[in-house]
């Protein structure tokens, strides 16, 4: 069994640059200093190799890549450096919902800044879909003006903030309707907090943002005011969408070839290493297929990203106890995996999925 099956569904646009890309990034991820902090550096060379247009149109300057191509992009980059693949994922996040907008004169202005590396988006969407969905008031109230919208309330997770020129957050109107809209943080009223001390990739520097009767112009509105305005008719960019599980599989990959690297210095460890390896090549080729053929729906990709999460979470393990005592060391590889896999559990993860892991940890069988 091969452990270099990524490279051979490799997309024709991902050159061999790519591949130094990814080393370069990789080598910045591991050194011991740089987990608590904003990945500039990685930043910068993801700006430089273009990686910033990956979501944004062409029209718009940007390289507008397909499912495939930003599903085997996600997946390479996570295995070299999660804190960074996630950053890239709540800008092309927000990428993906500004090219929602109907005003064609935002979008050419706000790409060309985007996709040139000249100013940074990112998304506090997660009130409208996943996150304090139990609250009986709304995190984010949304009220209509004369001349736009005005939000007033709590974004609980934003990635990046304090770096952020532009955050795509929404709220909900009086009638429950939600609206989503592009907020540039220089406006009066928008505070951000702190950035949270978390489990992993604290240098994602993510944390809340207060909007303080914020109020956004009309042709900042992006979508709305409708019920469930995260819910686009292609389905695309959702809680529990491929995206996700291509990190978690990324990250799978990297922990499981260092299984590899102990497996080549103690043989025993090898009928530990090749389930594992056959088990990611599988998931790797049925989520591949699955949007080579056009069949991916909601039940496959949740299917796929709760055999993601299982196998990033059962391979993090397994290397720390085959690592030993060595990797119960803060700094280890196996250390870090392990507190990276939880990450998966959290992450706009759908409830059927999180029942699920949870399951397979009761030992519950269907």
């Amino acid at each position: 069994m091969s452990d270099d099956y990524l490279n051979q569904i490799k997309p024709e646009r991902f050159a061999a640059e790519f591949d130094a890309l990814l080393k370069t990034v990789s080598d910045y991820a591991h050194r011991p200093e740089t987990e608590h902090l904003w990945p500039d550096e990685s930043w910068e060379v993801l700006k430089q190799a273009g990686v910033l247009g990956w979501n944004i149109p062409l029209q718009f300057g940007g390289a507008d890549f397909s499912a495939i191509e930003m599903t085997y992009g996600y997946a390479s980059l996570a295995e070299a450096c999660l804190t960074t693949t996630f950053v890239l994922t709540q800008f092309n996040a927000a990428c993906q919902r500004i090219n929602w907008s109907e005003d064609h004169d935002v979008k050419a202005r706000v790409f060309n800044e985007l996709a040139t590396g000249a100013k940074f988006a990112t998304v506090g969407i997660s009130h409208l879909t996943t996150s304090r969905q139990h609250l009986s008031k709304p995190t984010v109230v949304a009220k209509q003006t004369a001349t736009g919208w005005l939000l007033d309330g709590f974004v609980p997770w934003v990635t990046g903030a304090v770096h952020a020129d532009y955050i795509v957050t929404g709220g909900v109107c009086e009638d429950g309707t939600q609206i989503l809209g592009l907020v540039s943080t220089g406006l009066q009223g928008v505070e951000v907090q702190p950035a949270i001390e978390m489990l992993s990739m604290t240098g994602s520097q993510t944390g809340p943002v207060k909007l303080n009767e914020v109020e956004i112009p009309a042709e900042h509105l992006i979508a709305g005011p409708v019920e469930n305005v995260m819910k686009r008719p292609d389905g695309q960019g959702g809680a529990g969408s491929l995206t996700t599980s291509a990190l978690a599989l990324g990250v799978a990959r990297r922990t499981i070839i260092k299984l590899k690297a102990e497996a080549d210095k103690r043989p025993d460890l090898e009928e530990i290493y090749q389930p594992f390896n056959a088990e990611c090549e599988v998931i790797f080729t049925d989520m591949f297929g699955a949007l080579n053929s056009g069949t991916l729906n909601g039940s496959i990709s949740e299917k796929i990203r709760e055999r993601s999460n299982s196998l990033v979470l059962r391979a993090s393990q397994a290397l720390l106890a085959a690592v030993k005592g060595a990797g119960f060391v803060k700094g280890h590889p196996a250390e870090r995996a392990i507190r990276e896999a939880m990450f998966f559990l959290v992450w706009s993860c759908p409830q059927p999925v999180v029942h699920a892991n949870m399951k397979e940890f009761a030992c519950v069988l269907d």
